[in-house]
């Protein structure tokens, strides 16, 4: 097998395509009804064309010898069969192409959905793995994409064979009703000389069409990157450097839409070359056999409509072989293993007491290429915390302290060992009742492009019991709030654009205190606080915490007067376990982070 035999191999098949055929069945009605309009259309077309030439021609212009003339109404009669004719195949055109539309938007909504819905229920080890603007291109592009190819098999693969199939049977009749004509039948042998280029060009696109969606991956990855770092931009003086980093992907994205645009119009004069040889065949035998001019025009019409399918089919099959090559990625998001799900016999443990113990943990991020890195992020961590402890998390930069909270609310799982909620393994815990009973303020807060209440009621669980209001009193985020133009319900733009860093951070404890999770998972929760408000927060804090089991991953060793004892962690091991005094005392890795920035204070 050669490397193009290889890799035509590894993408999916005319097969592949079967399932988002049952996308269709909910719409049976609207679609049948577009296939019937389109079998009025290849009829009217493929027979009623060639018919047309053959029957009502002669009747308008009859030859010397006939004597018969038309009367006015009679001549009337036979014109108004081309308006009819053309009626009729202009209608069913326009209700084939609506309907067919209609059933592929929802065609194409659904698989956007299904894609989308996929994304939500995947591991973050799958994001670390793709850019952003790649997967944004993988639900809108590349679904589109599908979608075409999805209607034009629907559509034309009943249109365009119906046409194909009057046009063959007038062509028979004609031929057999006049003598001579027989070898016009011998010029349908050029259709079968057509399916060679159709197969090596659409081999070819498909390859061609996979590395454009690449591409076009690869430009929506800059755009969304350079949008969502403005500030950094210009601070940076990098204008330029974007620009040119811009412009070098839209020069690949054209070079593979070229070959794209080459190898999908190719093959239409291919055929067309083919075709015609076909019918000059026809008409170099027709003058030979002194045939007469009011003969052959029908036949060759009939010729012609018979070969026109064939072309168009062509291009459907074109069409197909960039949907596959879609349809490639995004069956890899479909078919990525969702590692993180619910239990097949969730376990239910009732009142969630807070006891966290770790077993033994150990975790590896994976590389890009799926494979795991050498170096354990987490290395046999042992750990038990009590009920209503309060622990906090130390160490350096790359240490795995957000590594290791991440693990409880199931945003990962270890690689080995087992993490454990009231002597429960995590994984056998309905995973939305697991994440609801955790509150988790990270260090970098996301909030969405809606008002500060609907941002505060997006943290609702079955343990919220204080009002939106009394919760953003508790994280001191009452008095800037109160203070916007509407209030509570002020829009606070895409990522909280419109706050300041620590505003951000308020809203994220008010949401935070308003879902009164038994688990707190505090990510250095008042790094972007100042002094005055960093102290009454951690007043806030103090009375917030009573009876619940607490992490807090500190970077500033202000925020870990809370804590009844302290982790910590180095190299993605526990180094040390305990009081202050103590872990001061005998750890140097500690000491040096105390010491450290003690001075900087």
């Amino acid at each position: 097998m050669n490397t193009e035999e290889k890799l035509n191999a590894s993408y999916p098949s005319m097969r592949s395509l079967l399932p988002y055929f049952l996308y269709l069945r909910p719409h049976l009605v609207p679609f049948a009804g577009a296939l019937a309009f389109g079998a009025i259309y290849g009829i009217s077309s493929g027979f009623g064309l060639p018919f047309m030439t053959d029957q009502v021609f002669p009747k308008i212009f009859p030859s010397s010898t006939d004597s018969v003339q038309l009367t006015s109404l009679e001549l009337l009669m036979y014109i108004l069969w081309f308006p009819l004719v053309f009626i009729v195949r202009g209608i069913s055109s326009f209700c084939n192409s609506y309907l067919i539309n209609f059933c592929g938007m929802k065609v194409l909504e659904r698989v956007r959905v299904d894609v989308f819905s996929k994304i939500q229920r995947l591991p973050l080890s799958f994001f670390n793995q793709h850019q952003t603007g790649d997967l944004l291109s993988r639900v809108t592009a590349d679904t589109a994409q599908l979608q075409n190819a999805v209607l034009s098999v629907s559509n034309d693969l009943i249109r365009q064979p119906i046409t194909f199939v009057g046009a063959i049977s007038a062509l028979c009749v004609m031929a057999i009703q006049r003598d001579g004509m027989g070898f016009v039948l011998l010029c349908l042998l050029a259709i079968p000389l057509c399916v060679f280029p159709i197969r090596r060009v659409g081999n070819l696109l498909m390859n061609k069409a996979l590395g454009l969606q690449q591409q076009t991956g690869g430009l929506t990855a800059v755009l969304n990157e350079n949008l969502a770092g403005p500030a950094e931009i210009r601070s940076l003086n990098l204008q330029d450097r974007e620009v040119s980093r811009f412009h070098d992907q839209s020069q690949k994205f054209f070079s593979a839409r070229m070959k794209v645009v080459k190898y999908s119009h190719i093959l239409t004069p291919l055929i067309e070359i083919i075709t015609a040889t076909g019918i000059s065949v026809a008409i170099f035998q027709a003058a030979r056999s002194s045939i007469h001019l009011d003969a052959v025009v029908p036949v060759i019409v009939a010729l012609y409509m018979s070969y026109e399918p064939v072309k168009k089919l062509g291009t459907i099959h074109n069409t197909i072989k960039q949907g596959l090559a879609s349809l490639k990625r995004i069956q890899e998001i479909l078919d990525t293993e969702e590692s993180i799900s619910d239990p097949p016999s969730p376990v239910s443990i009732g009142k969630i007491e807070g006891k966290i113990t770790f077993k033994d943990v150990s975790f590896y991020y994976s590389s890009p290429n799926g494979k795991a890195h050498e170096e354990a992020a987490l290395h046999s961590i042992s750990l038990e915390i009590q009920p209503g402890e309060i622990v906090a998390i130390v160490g350096r930069s790359g240490s795995g302290k957000t590594t290791l909270a991440g693990l409880l609310n199931r945003l990962q799982d270890p690689s080995t060992g087992t993490v454990l909620l009231d002597d429960v393994d995590l994984k056998n815990l309905p995973l939305n009742k697991l994440r609801e009973a955790v509150a988790s303020v990270p260090q970098k807060p996301f909030l969405f492009d809606t008002s500060v209440r609907e941002n505060i009621q997006l943290g609702q669980s079955s343990y919220s019991r204080d009002s939106i209001e009394n919760a953003l009193k508790n994280a001191n985020a009452w008095e800037f709030v109160s203070s916007m133009k509407e209030g509570i319900n002020q829009s606070i733009g895409e990522f909280g654009s419109r706050l300041s860093g620590g505003q951000l951070q308020r809203l994220a404890l008010a949401r935070a205190f308003y879902r009164n999770s038994p688990i707190l998972l505090l990510d250095e929760a008042t790094s972007a606080l100042d002094a005055d408000n960093e102290e009454k927060i951690h007043q806030v804090m103090k009375k917030l915490t009573e009876g619940k089991t607490a992490l807090l991953i500190a970077h500033r060793f202000s925020s870990i007067r809370l804590a009844h004892r302290i982790i910590v962690l180095d190299e993605g091991k526990i180094v040390a376990d305990g009081k202050h005094d103590d872990i001061y005392r005998d750890c140097a890795v500690y000491q040096a982070l105390y010491d450290s920035q003690l001075q900087d204070t």
